[in-house]
């Protein structure tokens, strides 16, 4: 298998000079973005080193119960992206979106450690936080859009909602409707991206695996798999969010506690 190829920090550094472009676009077209692309571009870069240096450190420690606290630290701050771009209490909304990345992480994390990749411990953080983070990284958009879109169309078919109650339908059947028309429209853009790849874009794990030395058809299996375990996981949390959420967001007479202004 072939090495690795390591990038030295002023080869980066060399590279970053290409910055230049983007940097005359925005002043070009006075886009104003200067002082948010620069605190992106440190943020970014402090953080990713700083993971890396802690990942070292993770990978050393290799105990079952720190990849586990590092999991759920993920799943919480996964929750708070989640839960701050969707209109709605944050306390109502919080409990079930976490509950809904739990629910979709550990069965499917349980199932590749111990019946696909078998990494030995079966906890080897060297497999488990990657895998996890591209999971939850993954799940973060597709509930936001699930969210968004129930909220946005309880508000613009507010009509329709009140004639189903009237009509004698149950609050939970009464929103259904919106949760179909949100879960289609979260799943929508996983399902173009799976109808694309290999086609249109090569994924970035099986980018990273090709350069790390595995033979195209081993990252070919890898990519197979993380997409195929990412559909599902998604599928999960964005379900079990929803029908969480749908429960909490509708009073037990039958009218949504979500702020229609």
């Amino acid at each position: 298998m072939q090495s690795v190829i390591d990038i030295q920090w002023w080869q980066l550094a060399l590279f970053s000079l290409t910055l230049i472009i983007p940097y005359y676009i925005n002043r070009y077209y006075q886009l104003g973005l200067l002082k948010e692309t620069i605190i992106s571009l440190s943020r970014m870069t402090l953080q990713l080193i700083l993971i890396g240096l802690y990942l070292e450190l993770l990978f050393d420690l290799n105990s079952v119960w720190v990849n586990l606290a590092w999991m759920m630290a993920m799943v919480l701050v996964g929750s708070s992206a989640i839960i701050n771009k969707v209109p709605f209490p944050k306390s109502m909304i919080l409990f079930p979106v976490a509950i809904s990345l739990v629910a979709g992480l550990l069965p499917l994390m349980a199932i590749l450690a111990l019946g696909i990749i078998q990494p030995e411990p079966f906890y080897h953080a060297r497999y488990v936080i990657p895998l996890a983070g591209m999971l939850l990284g993954n799940s973060i958009s597709s509930n936001i859009i699930c969210l968004q879109s129930y909220f946005s169309a309880l508000q613009e078919r507010w009509p329709e909602y009140q004639a189903a109650l009237a009509l004698g339908a149950s609050p939970s059947d009464a929103t259904t409707p919106f949760v179909q028309d949100a879960l289609t429209k979260a799943m929508s853009p996983i399902l173009a991206t799976m109808a694309t790849t290999g086609l249109v874009t090569i994924p970035g794990m099986m980018t990273g695996q090709i350069l790390g030395g595995a033979s195209p058809m081993v990252a070919i299996k890898y990519q197979l798999m993380i997409m195929l375990a990412i559909f599902v996981m998604m599928s999960i949390t964005i379900t079990v969010s929803l029908w969480l959420v749908a429960k909490r967001s509708v009073s037990v007479e039958g009218k949504p506690q979500v702020s229609l202004t």
